[in-house]
């Protein structure tokens, strides 16, 4: 099969989001948690987040038109907290059915019966038993004009994790915590870590006469 761009563009819509939306392979899986300067709580599916640097501390994640209602994106702005908690094995259901339209005023913790978690007096709300969980604070945002959609950066304030997922470099071993990758819109897997290489150095090449 060979699609161009014109293919592409004439694609029926539902079949276009989601070939696009799956040609780039998997992506994290991630529940963002939110609290509106009401006090009311929000918990919403992302697989954009992304690494940006380690010192600081940054992670980004993308946000689609503002065109209409983003209880996520308008907490954030109004209160600068957030939290990101990686989608486990044991939750995929209740978590993808945050991905549902609901009514600002109405909590997705509740309707699923994930349960909110608040620690060391952080302002927004971490999902309960997650094994990784990170505390967020707003930086700065960034427009990308091609589609309208906006670049959040955040720097990781805190850091809670199981101790058994650490191993002694540093390295998170996802797959020890079941953590779950999504595969376009919709498709949830749960990979397992085969093997690590370490960092890589340029090889001596050998000279001959």
């Amino acid at each position: 099969m060979f699609l161009s761009h014109s293919d592409i563009e004439n694609l029926n819509h539902i079949y276009k989001i989601n070939l696009i939306n799956s040609c780039s392979g998997y992506k994290s899986a991630n529940l963002i948690g939110t609290k509106s300067s009401d006090g009311i709580e929000n918990l919403a599916v992302f697989s954009s987040v992304t690494h940006m640097g380690s010192s600081p501390a940054l992670l980004g994640f993308f946000l689609r038109p503002t065109t209409v209602i983003r209880n996520t994106y308008n907490n954030i702005k109004a209160t600068k907290y957030y939290t990101i908690n990686p989608i486990h094995n044991s939750i995929l259901e209740q978590a993808h059915h945050t991905s549902a339209k609901y009514d600002a005023s109405i909590s997705e913790f509740e309707v699923t019966g994930l349960e909110a978690e608040y620690k060391n007096k952080f302002y927004a709300p971490f999902v309960a038993n997650s094994p990784i969980q990170l505390a967020m604070e707003f930086v700065e945002e960034y427009n990308i004009k091609a589609n309208d959609t906006i670049l959040l950066v955040g720097k990781i304030i805190g850091l809670y994790l199981d101790d058994q997922l650490i191993e002694e470099d540093g390295f998170i071993n996802l797959s020890k915590a079941e953590i779950a990758a999504i595969n376009g819109l919709d498709g949830y897997a749960v990979p397992e870590n085969k093997t690590r290489f370490g960092y890589q150095r340029p090889k001596q090449l050998i000279q001959t006469s």
